[in-house]
């Protein structure tokens, strides 16, 4: 009697209990959030006077913290492409944006980290921003099904006509038209309906590319309200005029606001303990120092890092990167280890027990010993080689590398040079080429033994307007 008693209140408590999921401690989820043209310095927890940023100062209060992470390039495709496939860019023959209908995409030759983790059982799943071939709806582009993701919704590049109501998403290959509502919230949205009904015997990975803050910003009024002491004279998307950086500020927060909704939500489902979550961006910020006429009333900040999008100094490619791995990372530390997004490839690799790609040159490493206090050891400098489309850059400056805290920035022949020391001069002020000739000749035979590896990688399209020559 007393047995079927307790198994009567077994089932009870079984059947009762709260549609909780939980995972083998070996198989954690992954939550990669980038976003777009979020700047160094715009973030309430790297030191923004005026923008409230909570949810993401609350990850960042339970995580990891990195003062020294830099995206793969100061533009946004060639970086999704480095941090996707753990190679510096050019090696995948993107070099600059994508302008849509444009010949230029991720080849089929490329492995990222979806397919990687796909292979180890994970459930894959994009949303926001793709950015990597001509156009979501050309069949003759790889799209992101191609590239290991099981579900998907996005953009070619930034949403149309802005943030507010879109109309120019994909679902999995369809069009949508018009969607109601501002982009991130869509994004997340999406995000966390999928959460819901992924089958969770298996892990999962989230791809999940948000396009604020990049133009055309458009924001809830609520969040224009909370700084209209910033804006000056009402908000009109179709007027260029100088009004401020209020809108700005707003747009920034609603990201924040929705991507609290997303890690809400993974509380909910009882995930958070089984989920590694990083959050960056694509590249450094378009600040007030505006160079198009598109760029009007953007205004990033790089927390004083000299330059901005599209520059190879430090404001256009050191970007805030906050991890967030519970049990695995201490709560609030910070980490001034140098790292970089190709890098996120090998640790996610790492941290699923997924195979590296294979018969590849990964420019990569896996940083997550960094978690447990670890040294992170480095066989060779970060690089970086930057090309803007349509637009030369004035100064001529094609690639840069970092070693130690020594970083030198040079031209494509790679005979004029800027050397800085950024642990003396993190706002790269003193030129120090003239004083440690050495430093340059060392650094420049490094970067022409780079460009000499990604001339001859076997997998870098080499016919067309993908070609590095």
């Amino acid at each position: 009697m007393r047995t079927k008693i307790w198994l009567a209140v077994l089932l009870v408590v079984i059947l009762e209990a709260p549609k909780s999921f939980t995972q083998p401690s070996q198989s954690p989820n992954i939550i990669f959030i980038l976003t777009d043209d979020l700047g160094y310095g715009d973030l309430s927890r790297y030191g923004h006077r005026n923008l409230k940023t909570p949810n993401i100062d609350k990850l960042s209060a339970e995580g990891l913290t990195l003062t020294n992470f830099y995206a793969p390039s100061p533009l946004c495709s060639p970086s999704r492409a480095g941090m996707l496939t753990g190679r510096t860019p050019f090696r995948t023959g993107i070099k600059s944006w994508i302008p849509e209908n444009d010949n230029i995409y991720l080849t089929n030759d490329e492995i990222t980290i979806a397919t990687s983790l796909k292979n180890k059982e994970y459930h894959t799943f994009f949303a926001g921003k793709w950015h990597l071939n001509g156009g979501l709806e050309n069949t003759n582009h790889p799209q992101p099904q191609d590239h290991g993701f099981d579900h998907w919704l996005g953009t070619h590049n930034f949403t149309l006509p802005t943030h507010k109501n879109p109309d120019n998403f994909f679902r999995n290959g369809e069009a949508l038209g018009e969607l109601k509502g501002f982009a991130a919230e869509i994004v997340v949205e999406e995000a966390i309906h999928w959460m819901d009904t992924v089958n969770k015997d298996h892990p999962f990975f989230m791809y999940i590319s948000l396009h604020e803050p990049h133009s055309e910003i458009a924001s809830p009024d609520r969040f224009n309200a909370s700084y209209k002491e910033f804006t000056n004279g009402e908000i009109d998307l179709e007027n260029l005029a100088d009004r401020g950086p209020g809108e700005y500020y707003a747009n920034v927060s609603h990201m924040d606001y929705q991507v609290g909704r997303l890690l809400k939500r993974l509380e909910e489902l009882n995930l958070e303990d089984q989920t590694m979550v990083v959050f960056t961006s694509d590249n450094g910020p378009v600040t007030n120092q505006w160079r198009y006429w598109w760029e009007v009333n953007m205004y990033g900040e790089t927390g004083g890092l000299r330059g901005r999008k599209a520059d190879l100094y430090e404001g256009g490619i050191r970007v805030p990167c906050i991890i967030r791995y519970p049990g695995k990372i201490s709560a609030g530390s910070v980490s001034e280890v140098p790292l970089h997004g190709y890098d996120l490839l090998p640790t996610f690799c790492a941290i699923a027990k997924a195979d590296l790609p294979k018969e590849r040159v990964l420019d990569g490493l896996d940083f997550s010993p960094l978690f447990s206090s670890e040294p992170v050891t480095r066989k060779k400098p970060l690089f970086w080689a930057f090309e803007i489309r349509d637009f030369d850059d004035p100064n001529g400056y094609h690639y840069a590398v970092r070693d130690g805290n020594w970083k030198l920035i040079t031209d494509k022949a790679v005979e004029k040079t800027l050397l800085y020391n950024l642990k003396e001069d993190p706002y790269e002020v003193l030129e120090l080429s003239e004083k440690h000739p050495e430093i340059v000749s060392s650094l420049s035979a490094y970067i022409k033994t780079m460009v000499a590896s990604i001339e001859n990688d076997p997998l870098r399209p080499i016919h067309g307007p993908q070609s590095i020559d």
